[in-house]
């Protein structure tokens, strides 16, 4: 008797669903990790639009500006869907921006954290460093 075979076997079909279980558990860390370091470059962006006012001030009043030095926004003016606030603060030649992410709606390993952006003056520079309590495998190169 010639009987063709029509749809799958019970063994196809564990097989095809294992491959699936294999695929997901590698990929979905890896996209969680990938949305919590989109979410952490949030903060860089707004401190790098702090960075050249900054700088401007310091270079003409030999001082750092705080967020209620006259052309700075209070600390919960400079938000985003992730950061909470950017306080300034600082004693000359240093000055200060801390980055504080919210503690809901962004990624778990961001939720209540901070990164903090030092500018040091060299004489008319000013050189900048980046710091964070969050850890370095959600965290660009620079800030680690």
């Amino acid at each position: 008797m010639n009987k063709i075979q029509k749809g799958f076997t019970l063994i196809e079909l564990m097989i095809v669903v294992a491959i699936i279980a294999i695929l997901a558990a590698i990929a979905i860390p890896q996209y969680q990790d990938y949305i919590t370091r989109s979410q952490f470059a949030e903060g860089p962006t707004i401190a790098d639009g702090l960075k050249t006012p900054i700088s401007e001030y310091q270079n003409q009043t030999g001082a750092c500006p705080t967020n209620s030095t006259t052309g700075f926004l209070n600390a919960a003016s400079y938000v985003g869907k992730y950061v909470a606030t950017a306080t300034l603060s600082g004693t000359s030649p240093t000055c200060i921006v801390t980055i504080a992410y919210k503690a809901a709606g962004v990624s778990t390993p961001l939720q209540s954290q901070s990164a903090t952006f030092t500018g040091t003056s060299n004489g008319g520079t000013v050189t900048w460093a980046c710091t964070t309590s969050v850890a370095a495998r959600y965290v660009p190169q620079v800030c680690r």
